[in-house]
């Protein structure tokens, strides 16, 4: 044996907690602290191997280092391809690695030349679920899924194949879990906590087989990892940190009924780390001696706190080596090489050492073949799992509906892996990146070869520009697994895009942009149709709808890069900027097209900030309009001053929402007083201007225009009202002046000054006799055929003017406007004319008429928004609900939760019931504000997440109540629809969901079978 130290391989002195041999034996990483952040480091392997390697200046040591991870990194494992190396630390954030081309020697910031990266390795996708440290990571066999464990007490296996997606979180401990295992043969995975137990999990359904307790009750203290390790045969599964007669010991767990009888016994302080040799052995044959049959044995490694590393075969009762005082600190990893035959250590100390045995002392490996026959033979059909039908296989479905269900989720994702990738699920591609055939480097290279060159008048070469997509950054971009671009792929949209921007890859290479269809739900566009007949209007490209300034402003996809919407995922007022300009723009094309501001700061574009380069985006999306300026920016809207016209008195409504909707601090051209002291509590009335005009209504356009004073006649003060609806104008004059007007396409409402309210058709017909208000009103809304008042004595009344009744009457505020200081910040009237009232304090209400009560339904401050964690819920072919009254009261709000989702350190069963509550909270939101979209959005979600978190009896209660009693009596009092949505329907759309989870075949099979007695009846 040999032993030798690299001193060359550090982190500077800091910790090194990990260490990983590449399948191939050609380099390792290492993970631990950096200077400010966590450390990955690719080194190469020769120099460790041989010596002439080492001193030869021209053999890089160091092949790259990674920065990205924000604290310290505890683990970093190779995929079993070799294609992928995964990282987990601190910052709860696992990161999947993978190698990109190298575009030239690219120096480790703030270090010497010397310090060069070799090759580049770039994060493909970044896992977010965990709310603690990450400890350890661990693939499969055949690389299905990747396991990480967290200080949480959860392992969360994740879909290998399809980053980032979840497969299940397994709960059960109840101590940091530091520890993880795969069985071999791919039944079993295997964990262990500081909560004394190691506990063993089936793959066929994630729960748990064994619990093992005994060989851990003595255990006092704790250690910084817990790694144990399964033998290559998959007949033993060895412990970290067991105790039998309080000595430290590596507890032997036997496959065949968990029992624990035998131990690796002789270290003084605790076992960290256990590590099987990969190869199974046989006895090395001597020359000449006929050969016997001699049973094969594994090798096993034990690096422990006591800074000793001892070398065991399962053969001998003794170990094969101990070496004492290896390092200074304790023992933090150990890999072995695939041959077997070499193995690195690491430790606290910040170093690591190389040991080489010879085929002499370890005996004779056997070849694949042998392995695979020990495998068939103990196991029956080796169980090496090539994909996650196996995993199914074993249980048995009884149900065909529930089969078709499973076998369609399997196939959907190779049907939608197809050319331009039409499906939710093509944002997966398969894992080694091959679009159309072509993996992603090669359409780069074909891109370079047809590089378009021209020469200009006095004989200088030019090369056209192409786009390409950014394959080969260091950075966070999740190009590959899962960006989230702004265009939906599959639609010409994207086609057209592409070859706007590279004038001569063919249409079919959308992928060569980096295109993908989003997983988040919050940032999508209209439907195709219309944004890609926004694009066909004009093929210049100029007057485009999702306009690319010039590339010195910003590179040709920063401004759609995915690199910032993955770390902050794009908040949803600005989805509403984006969406509404490209519904907008074949609307509007005669007019005057779309400007494009220029003023974007070089400190925009170089932020790496999400918000700011949203803002960039949201910039260069302004739209100029005939009759006001309108620049949408994260939802509210914001008037530009025109030379030379008088400054409107009304703000138009954001052209996005459905509904009206004014903000009242906001309006230019007036100043709120200050609110009123409390006791009265009045709030304020808008100032009266001599003229003002508004846009009421896009589709169709409708203006109003008011002027007060217009004539004196008898003594008395008309004021004239003017509108024109799509080019047909009508007047009408009023004995008092106007103090606020709003409108929607079917009616106009106006108060005056006189504390008269007045109704009229859009085409100028009185509909209501004029209304005597008791206080001064101080809002206006209207939508559809309702009107709502707010006045200045804190009441709303709102009335259906088609059936001439009153929904709510003359309701106070004092009951949501308690405490001095907080006054009406927005106010909104649903399609259904629900009234909507937003706080300044955050809150935000609506008054049901039904149950004739104030009800909340969005409050800014609230703690179950921050903490609910629902992102693995999301549907993903449904286009978000951004403009439903529900997402513009709660606005950024919910994003922000998703954010700090993964940032608060909640513990998981309470993150989990914050999550409930706070999706019941949506659901009943969306029912009191009769906003059917918003509800079935959020019924889906929920029901996913219900089936993810396995609650049979809320499950049960939805399904229950959506199907109703199936056979009529009297006494029922079921409703059928819900929000006119066909509760059924509903039913329907919530099955194939509980149908992804085979725990509830029952629950699946019984309510598909009621709904086909139904739909016989």
């Amino acid at each position: 044996m040999k032993l030798l130290k690299p001193s060359w391989v550090s982190h500077n002195g800091k910790p090194i907690f990990t260490v990983d041999i590449h399948p191939d034996g050609t380099k390792f990483a290492t993970g631990g602290q950096g200077e400010d952040s966590g450390k990955v480091m690719i080194w190469n392997m020769a120099p460790v191997l041989r010596e002439e390697d080492e001193k030869n200046e021209n053999i890089p040591k160091m092949l790259c280092q990674m920065d990205n991870h924000l604290a310290c990194v505890n683990c970093v494992r190779w995929s079993n391809n070799g294609l992928y190396l995964a990282s987990g630390g601190d910052d709860k954030l696992v990161m999947v690695w993978k190698r990109a081309a190298l575009i030239g020697p690219s120096t480790v910031f703030g270090s010497s030349s010397k310090l060069a990266n070799v090759e580049q390795w770039r994060c493909v996708t970044i896992l977010r679920n965990h709310t603690g440290d990450v400890m350890d990571v661990a693939w499969s066999p055949h690389d299905v899924w990747l396991a990480s464990c967290s200080v949480d007490n959860t392992i969360v296996i994740w879909n290998a194949r399809k980053f980032p997606e979840m497969v299940t979180c397994l709960r059960g401990h109840t101590g940091l879990v530091k520890g993880l295992t795969w069985d071999p043969v791919g039944k079993y995975i295997a964990s262990q906590a500081d909560d004394h137990s190691l506990k063993v999990w089936r793959t066929v359904d994630w729960q748990m087989e064994a619990n093992i307790t005994k060989p851990f009750s003595e255990c006092g203290g704790t250690t910084h990892v817990l790694r144990l390790s399964w033998s290559p045969d998959g007949q033993y599964l060895v412990s970290a940190h067991a105790m039998n007669n309080s000595g430290p010991t590596a507890q032997i767990v036997e496959r065949d009924g968990w029992k624990t009888n035998m131990d690796f016994v002789g270290h003084r302080k605790a076992v960290t780390v256990v590590k099987f040799n990969p190869k199974i052995f046989k006895k090395k044959q001597k020359n000449g001696s006929s050969p016997k049959p001699s049973c094969p044995y594994c090798c096993c490694a034990v690096g422990s706190k006591d800074r000793s590393l001892s070398v065991w075969l399962t053969s001998l009762k003794r170990p094969l080596v101990v070496i004492h005082d290896l390092f200074d600190k304790s023992i933090m990893d150990i890999s072995w090489t695939l041959t077997g035959l070499g193995m690195l250590v690491c430790s606290m100390d910040g170093t690591v050492a190389y040991l080489d045995f010879s085929l002499d002392e370890l005996g004779d490996p056997l070849s694949e073949e042998e392995k695979n026959t020990i495998h068939q033979n103990i196991y029956g059909k080796s169980l090496a799992i090539t994909s996650t039908e196996a995993q199914l296989s074993t249980t048995i479905i009884e149900n065909p509906e529930m089969l078709k269900y499973q076998q369609e989720r399997q196939n959907s994702a190779q049907a939608n892996s197809g050319p331009a990738g039409t499906g939710p699920e093509a944002s997966a591609p398969k894992l080694n990146s091959v679009m159309n055939g072509e993996s992603l480097e090669d359409i780069r290279k074909n891109l370079l070869k047809k590089q378009v060159e021209t020469r200009t008048a006095d004989g200088r070469r030019r090369i056209t520009p192409l786009c390409i997509a950014q394959l080969d950054t260091g950075d966070f971009s999740p190009a590959l697994f899962n960006s989230a671009p702004i265009l939906p792929s599959g639609s010409s949209m994207s086609n057209q895009l592409t070859s706007q921007l590279s004038s001569d890859s063919s249409p079919g290479q959308a992928s060569s942009l980096g295109l993908r269809p989003s997983h988040d739900p919050m940032l999508t566009l209209p439907p195709p149709s219309s944004a890609a007949k926004g694009l066909e209007d004009n093929k210049d490209g100029m007057k485009s709808s999702l306009l690319l300034t010039s590339a010195s402003k910003i590179e040709p996809m920063k401004a759609l890069d995915s690199r910032f919407t993955e770390r902050s995922k794009a908040t949803p007022g600005v989805t509403a900027a984006i969406s509404s300009t490209v519904g907008l723009a074949p609307l509007d094309r005669p007019k005057d097209g779309i400007s494009v501001l220029k003023d974007i700061k070089s400190k925009e574009e170089t932020s790496s900030d999400s918000e700011d380069k949203m803002a960039v985006i949201n910039k260069n999306l302004a739209f100029g309009k005939r009759k006001a300026d309108l620049l949408m920016d994260g939802g509210e809207v914001v008037e530009k001053r025109k030379k030379g016209r008088p400054r409107k008195d009304k703000m138009a409504p954001p052209i996005a929402q459905p509904f009206s909707q004014t903000t009242a601090p906001a309006e230019p051209g007036r100043v709120a007083p200050p609110p009123a002291p409390a006791a009265g509590l009045k709030l304020p009335t808008p100032s009266i201007q001599k003229t003002f005009s508004l846009q009421v209504s896009m589709e169709p356009s409708v203006y109003l225009e008011v002027e007060n004073e217009v004539t004196v006649v008898a003594g008395s003060r008309l004021s004239q009202l003017r509108c024109s609806r799509d080019g047909r104008e009508w007047n009408t004059l009023l004995p008092s002046s106007v103090v606020t007007a709003a409108g929607s396409s079917d009616v106009l409402a106006v108060a005056c000054e006189d504390r008269m309210l007045s109704v009229f058709s859009s085409c100028g017909r009185r509909l209501l006799p004029a209304i005597q208000l008791a206080t001064p009103v101080s809002a206006l809304n209207c939508s559809a055929h309702f009107v709502m008042a707010l006045t200045t004595g804190a009441t709303l009344s709102v009335w259906d003017v088609q059936k001439q009744k009153a929904l709510v009457k003359n309701e106070t505020l004092l009951t949501i406007l308690a405490g001095a200081d907080i006054s009406v910040s927005q106010s909104l009237l649903t399609q259904q004319g629900v009234p909507v009232v937003g706080l300044s304090n955050g809150k935000s209400y609506c008054f049901s008429s039904s149950l004739e009560t104030w009800t909340l339904i969005a409050d800014r401050g609230d703690s179950l928004v921050q903490c609910a964690d629902f992102r693995s819920c999301l549907p993903t072919q449904d286009a978000p609900v951004s403009s439903g009254p529900l997402a513009v009261m709660q606005g950024r709000n919910l994003n922000a939760g998703r954010m700090a989702s993964r940032l608060s350190s909640t513990p998981h069963h309470l993150q989990q019931s914050m999550t409930l509550a706070f999706l019941e909270n949506q659901l009943a939101a969306a029912l009191t504000l009769q906003s059917a979209p918003e509800y079935r959005y959020w019924l889906l979600i929920y029901a996913r997440f219900l089936v993810n978190e396995g609650s049979e009896y809320r499950l049960r209660e939805l399904c229950k109540e959506l199907l109703g009693p199936v056979h009529k009596s009297a006494a029922t009092a079921w409703e059928p629809t819900s929000l006119g949505l066909r509760k059924r329907e509903l039913l329907r759309e919530v099955l194939p969901v509980i149908g992804e989870n085979l725990r509830f075949q029952r629950l699946f099979t019984e309510y598909q079978d009621q709904l086909e007695l139904l739909r016989n009846k």
